[in-house]
């Protein structure tokens, strides 16, 4: 619930920072504030943009446990389908447990190997292995899995991916309009009559533009928040050395590729260079990374 009302009151603060700036920018470009120049319109683009920023993205995280399971296929199971399926159920709840969470739903769907998180609230997620995944790991290593993923859970990162989705979706539809007005009004007599077509090429062009530069900050947080996962399994396991195993192991399998809206939230998207360009480090930095962190465990 915290985590909602930060959500709220980010995306106030991101619209009245969004209007300061804008204002600021205009008056050196134009020599008047952006209310000025877009006159009514302003109240209208800033209502906009809010409601688009904070209701789409919102959305987007009420329905992602039902659209996850329609995306890739996921089946629910609750223990009684068999000894695998019974593991994997009890070892969740372990883990739910140990990081003082309700369990979450589990869903085994078919396909390579890969393994995800979602939901819009920390005790009511969703927790979803492939197939492969679970025939080619060890318990140890699937139970690192599972501990990566829960931590996800417990450090509300879908809420928190959300929410900065949500703050950037508001930054790339009032910065495009904004601009798109003042270029297509600027001048006069038929450069003005035929401002409409300019208005929406300058929009379109921009919100590309815009929305390419918020996707690299999406995906430096969500690169950010895979080491904090990986760290949150290592505690949750008492150890490092199985989530560098699991690691380890994905490497050999070359990760599943799983849909774009689930992308960002699997256990790796592939075992390539570090890039500005990828919702996860690369395997070879994340096992690092826990290597990093042998000595505290061993103190």
């Amino acid at each position: 619930m915290k985590r909602i009302l930060l959500f709220l009151l980010t995306n106030i603060a991101v619209l009245v920072t969004l209007g300061i700036a804008a204002n600021v920018i205009c008056v050196f470009v134009a020599g008047s504030s952006l209310e000025a120049v877009l006159g009514p319109e302003y109240s209208t683009l800033a209502v906009y943009a809010f409601v688009y920023g904070i209701i789409g993205a919102f959305i987007s995280l009420l329905l992602s446990k039902p659209m996850a399971k329609f995306a890739c296929g996921a089946r629910t199971i609750d223990g009684t389908e068999g000894e695998a399926e019974r593991w994997l159920v009890q070892t969740v709840e372990d883990l739910a447990r140990r990081a003082n969470l309700e369990t979450p739903e589990v869903a085994i769907y078919p396909g390579a190997a890969n393994a995800f998180a979602t939901g819009a609230f920390r005790n009511s997620a969703l927790v979803a292995v492939s197939s492969d995944i679970m025939g080619q790991m060890t318990k140890e290593e699937l139970r690192a899995v599972l501990g990566h993923e829960m931590s996800h859970v417990a450090n509300g990162d879908m809420v928190t991916l959300t929410l900065v989705q949500g703050v950037l979706n508001a930054f790339v539809i009032f910065f495009s309009r904004a601009v798109a007005y003042i270029v297509s009004n600027a001048g006069n007599g038929e450069r003005r009559r035929n401002s409409s077509g300019l208005y929406f090429i300058v929009a379109f062009l921009l919100q590309i533009v815009l929305g390419i530069l918020a996707s690299l900050v999406v995906y430096a947080f969500s690169r950010k928040r895979e080491y904090a996962a990986d760290a949150g399994s290592a505690k949750l396991l008492g150890s490092p050395a199985p989530m560098i195993a699991a690691l380890t192991r994905l490497g050999s399998l070359k990760p599943g590729v799983l849909p774009d809206s689930l992308k960002a939230m699997g256990i790796a998207e592939g075992d390539g260079k570090t890039s500005v360009w990828a919702t996860h480090p690369s395997l070879r930095d994340r096992i690092e990374a826990l290597r990093n962190l042998l000595p505290d465990f061993m103190a």
